[in-house]
């Protein structure tokens, strides 16, 4: 079980007041906020070892070398992925989901098929329309029904020898649907596709298993794990990192360079071109090891409590729609409350000092399979409670009494 009280006192925002009024903060499905263990590693690598990586015999280069890889290896035994060299640093999960766009256009042919959900960000969308662009090959959707679940069985109806790319969200950002990878993976490997899945908002909640899912790829942002931003992952099988030519050309992804040919080093620096983001990776790995010992499965069981209680509280408004009702969900709200637009709700109960997301959430496509402009997203982390779940049903109700 986990210690609330003790663990709000490892985040030093949560002592910050908003608008006069203490911190309520229900936006943690854009970015968590960090424990100050994660804050002191960022201010202990540039007060006692700044140096650039892999480049120097000197002392210090050597000492962030060495915390920088160390990171790398926590990762990989957090995902569970085979080698550490399949995991690539990156600067989030969008250049994560555009490194494997890009370095898939020369395996793909006008008529081929990439799979995408009706349920993705932005950043799962934009990159493989882009990628039909160059290629000719053609993007298909999944269905979702109003429950905000994938129409499973339209999705084995979309696979066929033509499909080479299948990429899902494992949970919906904007209505908290944890989707079955394990099937859509296994299902796109009958047909030899390769499947890149978005762990963006699953990852806080959900550790997976990388090698029992038998993913292709996979990506993650730090800044969601109580990690700092701009920094992320992406995982990738050997197989495909080593056939996929790399994403950007320039220092340490080479071996050897000339004017005639250069050649490109092995994994995982062939796609990690130059100075990466040496504190952020390091703090990526610290941020990993304190939720590992706060323990993921400590996390999801208070999650769910918080998101059982907010879901009842938040019904008892008259006129509240939840969107997003599947029974496989996490801690996710997304809601609207009738005739009011969900900027009015966010900006009234701002004031009262609640930080909640308002708008289309970067998943456009499911606001206008709703009809609707947007919603209000309040999104809970291991560190909320049950008192700032009354406060948010309160200011709401205060703000409902004053727009209509």
């Amino acid at each position: 079980m986990l210690d609330i009280k003790k663990v709000r006192t490892d985040f030093p925002i949560l002592k910050e007041t908003v608008n006069g009024k203490p911190l309520v903060y229900f936006d943690n499905a854009a970015t968590s906020q960090k424990p100050q263990i994660v804050i002191d590693s960022i201010v202990d690598y540039y007060s006692k070892y700044n140096a650039n990586i892999h480049r120097g015999v000197h002392t210090l280069s050597q000492l962030a070398t060495d915390a920088f890889e160390q990171s790398r290896i926590k990762l990989q035994k957090h995902f569970n992925a085979k080698h550490s060299f399949e995991i690539i640093f990156t600067a989030g999960t969008t250049q994560g989901i555009n490194m494997v766009a890009t370095s898939f256009t020369p395996f793909l042919n006008k008529g081929d098929e990439i799979i995408v959900s009706a349920m993705e960000h932005h950043s799962n969308i934009v990159p493989w329309q882009m990628l039909c662009e160059r290629t000719g090959a053609v993007l298909k959707v999944i269905p979702m029904n109003e429950k905000g679940e994938l129409l499973i069985n339209e999705y084995d109806k979309l696979l066929t020898n033509k499909t080479k790319l299948v990429f899902v969200n494992h949970v919906s950002n904007a209505l908290g649907t944890i989707n079955p990878i394990k099937y859509i993976i296994d299902k796109a490997h009958l047909f030899n596709a390769a499947v890149l899945i978005d762990g963006a908002q699953s990852s806080p909640h959900i550790k997976p298993d990388l090698q029992a899912l038998d993913v292709d790829f996979y990506v993650a942002s730090a800044h969601k794990l109580c990690g700092p931003t701009g920094i992320g992952i992406l995982y990738g099988k050997q197989k495909w990192l080593q056939k996929l030519p790399p994403y950007q050309g320039g220092g340490e992804m080479i071996k050897e360079v000339t004017f005639e040919h250069t050649s490109y080093a092995d994994l995982p620096y062939k796609f990690e071109a130059g100075t990466p983001n040496i504190s952020g990776a390091i703090a990526f790995g610290v941020a990993i090891d304190y939720l590992n010992e706060l323990g993921f499965d400590n996390i999801a069981a208070y999650e769910k409590e918080l998101l059982n209680y907010a879901t009842k509280e938040l019904l008892k408004i008259e006129g509240l729609r939840i969107y997003g009702t599947s029974k496989q969900k996490t801690s996710v709200i997304s809601f609207n409350i009738a005739n009011i637009h969900p900027y009015d709700i966010g900006t009234i109960i701002d004031k009262l000092g609640i930080e909640v997301r308002t708008g289309h959430h970067c998943a456009q496509p499911i606001m206008d399979f709703y009809k609707i402009p947007g919603t209000v997203r309040a999104s809970f982390a291991f560190y909320n409670t049950f008192e700032e779940i009354d406060l948010l049903v309160s200011a709401l109700q205060r703000a409902k009494a004053m727009l209509t």
